[in-house]
């Protein structure tokens, strides 16, 4: 007679799978991620860095900021897309943004990246700063939306320990973000972790994949992948408003703004075709923003409210 047949939900077989994998993982008997070059697939993955096997989901690239030629071919523009719809998931409240350095790359930082960056986020979330604003008009279902009492900023790290991978895979920059989290100790809706690649790395098959940036979830913080985008030129912002840096603050203000909205994509502000409050105005009317930590180039972000790109509130 054969034995009844017991119902497990998908679910329950993915959380069995992802445990053996685990167990094996620790035991030696699994590989290390390996890098692609490829948009990768959604799931669990196991990847082994500093040490130890760390567990991180991955959801593909979500607010890509296209190179700035293909922006202009991508359709549809923002009347196309209509406003901004609520999805019933979190947006930040009172965001912390971290940097992490990745790699021993950037021991040497000719080009004054870091301080570039760090400028730009101990001067967003100050008084004198309008744009961030912007997205405060977008709550969740609490009612609150993101408030701004002071530079954003909470810390930065430069992860020396070992090299940048070549060609990180999306896994291995979640990782990399877990790893950042750790370090800080945080860990969140309210967390941003921007992973920034040293020159030189094709972190996700950048610049070839066609992007400049992407952020997702990856189970335990949102996170940023911020490549080098200098690597890129002007595709990637270089001189389109003041000077070389200006992809820096361009790429990263456009992930920081739809991390704000939609910390776990794409569960909460997205217009009916998948796009993002930074990707309906981007690489559209780009100009300086000044802060008390300087004047950085920035693009505006969609305005419900406004009904357009705006770039304060």
């Amino acid at each position: 007679m054969r034995s009844p047949r017991t119902n497990v939900t998908p679910t329950a077989r993915r959380l069995r799978r992802t445990a053996a994998v685990a167990a094996l993982a620790l035991a030696g008997l699994v590989a290390p991620a390996t890098t692609s070059t490829a948009a990768p697939a959604s799931g669990v993955h196991l990847v082994r860095t500093h040490g130890q096997v760390m567990t991180v989901q991955t959801h593909g690239r979500h607010g890509v900021v296209p190179l700035k030629g293909a922006a202009a071919r991508r359709a549809p523009r923002p009347a196309d897309s209509g406003t901004l719809v609520y999805g019933g998931g979190p947006v930040q409240h009172q965001v912390t943004v971290y940097l992490v350095f990745w790699g021993n790359q950037w021991d040497s930082d000719g080009n004054g990246v870091q301080q570039y960056e760090t400028d730009l986020f101990n001067g967003l979330g100050t008084a004198q700063d309008s744009w961030s604003t912007v997205t405060s008009q977008y709550t969740d279902s609490s009612g609150a939306g993101p408030t701004f009492n002071g530079a954003v900023l909470g810390g930065t790290w430069v992860d020396d320990a070992q090299a940048a991978p070549a060609a990180a895979a999306q896994a291995d920059i979640a990782a990399e973000a877990n790893v950042g989290a750790q370090h800080f100790g945080v860990a969140g809706n309210d967390v941003q972790i921007v992973v920034m690649s040293p020159s030189g790395t094709s972190p996700d098959g950048f610049p070839n994949s066609g992007f400049c940036a992407w952020h997702d979830f990856n189970g335990t913080v949102p996170y940023t992948n911020m490549p080098y985008v200098l690597d890129a030129g002007s595709g990637c912002g270089a001189n389109q408003v003041a000077g070389q840096l200006d992809g820096f603050s361009i790429v990263e203000g456009h992930e920081y703004a739809e991390t704000l909205t939609d910390p776990q994509p794409s569960s909460g502000w997205v217009a009916s075709d998948g796009q993002e409050n930074g990707d309906l105005c981007a690489w559209q009317n780009l100009a300086a923003v000044s802060l008390p930590t300087g004047s950085f180039a920035m693009q505006p972000t969609w305005s419900n409210a406004a009904g357009g790109c705006a770039m304060s509130s």
